[in-house]
């Protein structure tokens, strides 16, 4: 039996690499290691179909280094020791271990050996967060890198490749695709190259051909090989984006109708991913400080969407909604960071104040590092007037509280108070 498209199309080098230009590209960790032939043992980790066995795919490649793979969960220490004594027969062998936050201390303490000696450069693939499920042995002798998602445009690429590559891929089918299943390929799968591939290959070989012997890809066609719905048959595909726009500035609106409506159509569409990341941002970006709780709500509605799927995840996804549209609004908190952030660019970071640079080192006090610091706590109101801005900072002004919900409006009331302090602090005789 053939093999999937997904796997034949696997890269031969770095240069093949679809995506992650932040490991593989020129100049970039992954790319500077294979140059030097100075090959460490790493993890990877992100979403599943964004091209962590890709990646040691293509460094085996590159390298010309033996390349195995076992699975930590379901291959057992036998198959380790197998590629051990190659190892040791050969040199160095890559290891490709998958789900490497399953494997368990045996494996464990057979494999740290043969890493420290580096005859094997374990490639473990996670999609698990490693600094939580990696046992800390492991992770001690190994870099870890995070895998991200792919982008439109990076499926888009690998889609095309397929479709001319006549060796591994799907040249030698006359194939014609509409834009609209082009771009509702690169969009319906997330990231997740194996899936769009995989969608695109049972596409192509399920369609009959037309009396000319031409395939012909329509969206309808995509729809149904990926099991993911278009949110309407619009000709340029921008109906993707106006969606999730008009849905983010129904709640940013207080309209509870037009976000249902649109909500309803991100469902239909099984974009679970999209709704749940964008409710995210509208508990923060939107809501924020006017009302913390629904932020806090939406995580756990998120959370419990994910857990259940769909389309039971539309009942928590409908209780945010309704919350989030009918909830004060405030923008304040991230308006106040990006002034911030836009005054740094324009000026550059600034000296930290001495007074407020680490102490707890040998020779900081000679340096007059923390010397003058005065602890909040000792004073009344837990507060003191003391400058932790940097000198060309000191008079700048970022957060500016809005009125539009009790717990803001508590903060602003603070914010004054502690104005007020300062004020009272610095008309006293010195």
């Amino acid at each position: 039996m053939e093999k999937p498209l997904a796997y034949r199309m696997r890269p031969r080098n770095l240069e093949e690499v679809v995506g992650q230009q932040h490991l593989v590209g020129p100049g970039k960790i992954i790319n500077r290691m294979v140059a030097a032939k100075m090959l460490s043992s790493m993890i990877l980790y992100g979403p599943p179909g964004t091209g962590k066995t890709s990646i040691a795919s293509a460094i085996a490649g590159s390298t010309k280094y033996a390349f195995r793979m076992l699975n930590a969960a379901t291959d057992t220490k036998k198959d380790l020791q197998i590629v051990a004594e190659e190892a040791k027969m050969s040199g160095t062998v890559i290891l490709l271990l998958d789900e490497v936050h399953r494997l368990d201390k045996t494996k464990q303490d057979f494999l740290l050996p043969h890493l420290e000696s580096g005859r094997i450069i374990m490639i473990g693939a996670t999609t698990e967060n490693p600094y939580i499920t990696i046992n800390p042995a492991i992770r001690s002798r190994t870099q870890i890198f995070e895998v991200k998602p792919l982008t439109e445009a990076d499926i888009l690429t690998a889609v095309d490749h397929a479709l001319a590559d006549k060796e591994r891929g799907l040249g030698d089918y006359p194939v014609h695709m509409e834009e609209n299943a082009r771009l509702h390929l690169s969009r319906a799968t997330n990231g997740d190259l194996r899936s769009a591939l995989n969608g695109l290959e049972l596409a192509v070989r399920s369609t009959p051909p037309e009396e000319d012997g031409t395939i012909h890809l329509t969206l309808e066609v995509i729809e149904e090989c990926i099991q993911r719905k278009a949110l309407t048959h619009d000709k340029d595909g921008d109906a993707h984006y106006d969606v999730i726009s008009a849905f983010q500035k129904s709640i940013r609106g207080s309209d509870v109708d037009g976000a249902l409506h649109y909500l309803g159509r991100l469902v239909e569409a099984g974009d679970l991913a999209i709704i749940c990341r964008r409710l995210m941002v509208i508990g923060y970006e939107d809501i924020g400080l006017a009302n913390p709780a629904a932020a806090a709500r939406t995580v756990n509605a998120v959370l419990a969407a994910e857990r259940l799927g769909l389309p039971e995840a539309r009942i928590p996804l409908a209780d945010c909604v309704v919350d989030l549209c009918l909830s004060p609004k405030s923008n304040s908190a991230y308006m106040a960071l990006d002034a911030a952030i836009a005054d740094i660019r324009a000026k550059g970071s600034g000296d930290v104040p001495d007074h407020l640079r680490d102490s707890h080192y040998k020779g900081a006090k000679d340096l007059g590092r923390g010397l003058e610091y005065q602890y909040p706590h000792n004073f009344d109101n837990a507060w003191v007037d003391q400058q932790y801005l940097p000198d060309k900072f000191k008079d700048a002004q970022y957060y500016q509280p809005k009125a539009t919900g009790k717990y803001e409006v508590a903060l602003g009331q603070q914010k004054n108070r502690i104005e007020q302090w300062r004020k009272e602090s610095r008309q006293k005789p010195r």
